[in-house]
């Protein structure tokens, strides 16, 4: 399944990958230093150090794949259907809330995103202003009417 991010997450996933690129240098010096302690079976420096460069490591591994293969939401997109990057205003039990659909790796439930592979979101995409939707969640069904998207 593609990898859906916002220009903005987009530029922070970037900037994030230049600093533990970045980083790398830092972790081959503190392995330089530990290496200059001695025994390296016993040298809980160097242990640390490596365990550090495993970890950037992996780290920019796992964001440069993330930036290869993300697909851009595109905020301009105007439709009358909701689609990532959509914001959707709906009522439920008598109070109304805005989501905006985002990919899984900006979702912030708390915030307002809610991911286009939550039950939230698998609901609402495809949907527009006027439908009623239904959704399965943890606290039992609930019934979504869309009020207005954007």
């Amino acid at each position: 399944m593609p990898q859906y991010l916002s220009e903005e997450g987009f530029r922070q996933h970037k900037q994030e990958l230049e600093e533990l690129k970045l980083k790398r240098q830092e972790v081959a010096a503190r392995i330089e230093e530990a290496k200059a302690l001695g025994d390296l079976s016993e040298n809980q420096e160097y242990i640390s150090a490596r365990e550090a460069q495993a970890f950037n490591e992996g780290k920019i591994l796992e964001l440069e794949q993330l930036l290869r293969e993300a697909t851009i939401i595109d905020k301009n997109r105007r439709s009358s259907i909701a689609h990532i990057g959509s914001t959707v205003e709906v009522r439920a039990n008598g109070k109304s809330q805005e989501f905006a659909i985002v990919g899984s790796e900006e979702a912030n439930p708390a915030g307002g995103k809610i991911s286009n592979e939550s039950p939230l979101g698998k609901a609402f995409l495809g949907h527009k202003a006027g439908d009623t939707v239904e959704v399965e969640t943890p606290g039992g069904k609930t019934t979504y009417k869309i009020v207005a998207l954007s």
